[in-house]
């Protein structure tokens, strides 16, 4: 009779014990499945935080290229006022970026630059005359030859300028035909990897990473001061060139760049009085003597072609936009947008 009793006592303490190491097996496989619901959670959350924050982002962005677009039109409507209409660095889409706090915390600023101010690189297609001489170029060519011989530290020799503009003008143009320091597809068929010339107006300035004579330390040197828009090209306005640019003004048949004194002199009478529109400019003391004839034409006092550089920083997410805009009368249209986050 013990005998039974105490078989039972064991049964009963052997279920218990069972009962036990399957509840723990239950518990612990509901706390796996909490733990990866929780992660598949937090995951899903911050997805959902991050797209928020990038469309938000995204607008702030996109309200910043709207306010520049009203900042043209408003530019357009003064200097329809004017006795003698132009754009220069004094105008309202030429004041400096300022941060503007955003009501979620964060900030948002923009700027406007002036693209006409830049060299166009889609100038140099145009063949020069067959000379071997300095006359064998086109006013254009000679002006990119002295942009490339002021570039400070990076500066090159006229020899080495004058094999990167004829290789900028092979990159460009439709035939075959290599200029005398040019670079045509038989060139660009022995690198690794192979590839052909564009043969038509360029695209991005990033494209003369492509062409020959051309490095890496040229290129970031060279890239603040030209564009390629529009691709038809408009004269450069003397108002707004930055010094460097203002140094590819010299007299025809000359490939030096101007003295970087006179430039600074320009820059200075610029800033204190202007210059009332071109003819004044090119009758400055600066330019006493010099035979501007070819350069002329190059330079003009209006712009419709404006680079916008935006960001904005949400919830320590930075995010910019680049954008080009054509402004035609009062009609601002985005031609190229380029957008990325940090």
């Amino acid at each position: 009779m013990y005998c039974l009793r105490s078989d039972a006592v064991i049964g009963a303490r052997r279920q218990r014990g069972a009962a036990l190491v399957v509840a723990l097996l239950v518990f612990a496989i509901c706390a796996g499945l909490m733990v990866a619901m929780q992660r598949e959670f937090s995951l899903f959350y911050q997805r959902g935080s991050n797209l928020f924050l990038g469309e938000q982002g995204h607008s702030y962005l996109r309200g910043a290229e709207e306010l520049a677009s009203v900042a043209l039109v408003l530019d357009y409507d003064q200097d329809k006022q004017r006795e003698q209409p132009r754009d220069d660095l004094s105008e309202i889409w030429a004041r400096e970026a300022t941060p503007f706090p955003l009501e979620e915390g964060g900030w948002l600023m923009g700027s406007l630059e002036d693209l006409q101010g830049r060299f166009n690189l889609n100038t140099l297609a145009e063949r020069g005359g067959d000379s071997t001489g300095t006359d064998r170029f086109t006013p254009a060519q000679a002006q990119f030859i002295r942009l490339l011989q002021a570039l400070g530290e990076a500066a090159l020799t006229r020899e080495e300028a004058i094999a990167v503009t004829e290789a900028v003008g092979d990159w460009l143009d439709g035939d075959q035909e290599p200029r005398f320091d040019g670079a045509e597809d038989d060139y660009y068929f022995v690198q690794t990897p192979a590839y052909r010339t564009a043969n038509r107006a360029m695209a991005s300035v990033s494209e003369l990473r492509a062409i020959a004579n051309i490095t890496d330390e040229i290129y970031l040197a060279l890239s603040p001061w030209v564009t390629v828009w529009p691709t038809s090209p408009r004269p450069l306005n003397i108002h707004t060139a930055p010094l460097t640019v203002l140094r590819t003004i010299n007299a025809d048949g000359d490939l030096n760049p101007l003295d970087e004194s006179d430039a600074q002199a320009l820059v200075a009478r610029r800033e204190a009085e202007g210059f009332v529109d071109k003819a004044a400019f090119l009758a400055d003391p600066v330019f006493a003597g010099m035979n501007l004839e070819g350069m002329a034409p190059l330079l003009g006092e209006r712009s419709s072609y404006f680079l916008l550089s935006a960001r904005v920083e949400i919830a320590d997410r930075d995010m910019r936009l680049y954008s080009v805009l054509q402004r035609d009368r009062r009609q601002v249209t985005s031609l190229m947008r380029v957008s990325g986050s940090l």
